[in-house]
């Protein structure tokens, strides 16, 4: 996928969370969303980057965002992930990788290996993305997330 100029419709997506209950898109309509990407559960990155997200999401709620995280991981894991580390928000699982195509978040990695590229998008209400972060560094993100969305939001 190429770099979209923003605002560009959001990729479509139907995923299960680790209950087993299906996200669409559609399911956010009228909130904002915070779409991240990311490539491992109980990775060190990735348990940062999700703390973060954890220690912000109150701010975040308060500015009618919600996080959802997508990796490659089954319900199971994302379970387990969630649970050890008091995640309280939805985790999804991308198993084929088909929605990170659809949003460019797969791709080449170091040593041209292919996988999960860490990116983050901000969705507006009306499911337009406004805001791509790519090679998302995990320390500080989410305080850089709420930052920009209080800024989209006016």
């Amino acid at each position: 996928m190429m770099t979209q100029q923003v605002p560009y419709p959001a990729p479509e997506f139907s995923l299960q969370d680790s209950s087993g209950n299906t996200h669409t898109l559609a399911s956010y309509k009228g909130k904002w969303l915070i779409l991240y990407f990311y490539p491992k559960d109980d990775t060190p990155g990735c348990t940062l980057e999700a703390c973060s997200f954890r220690d912000s999401n109150e701010l975040l709620l308060a500015k009618k965002a919600v996080v959802v995280g997508i990796s490659r991981d089954n319900a199971k894991s994302h379970g387990e992930f969630a649970s050890s580390y008091s995640l309280p928000f939805t985790l999804l699982s991308d198993t084929d990788h088909a929605v990170m195509d659809a949003y460019g978040a797969w791709g080449k990695k170091m040593f041209g290996k292919e996988g999960v590229l860490r990116k983050t998008f901000i969705i507006n209400p009306e499911g337009q993305v406004v805001k791509v972060y790519g090679r998302v560094i995990p320390t500080g993100h989410a305080r850089q997330v709420l930052a920009d969305l209080e800024a989209l939001q006016g």
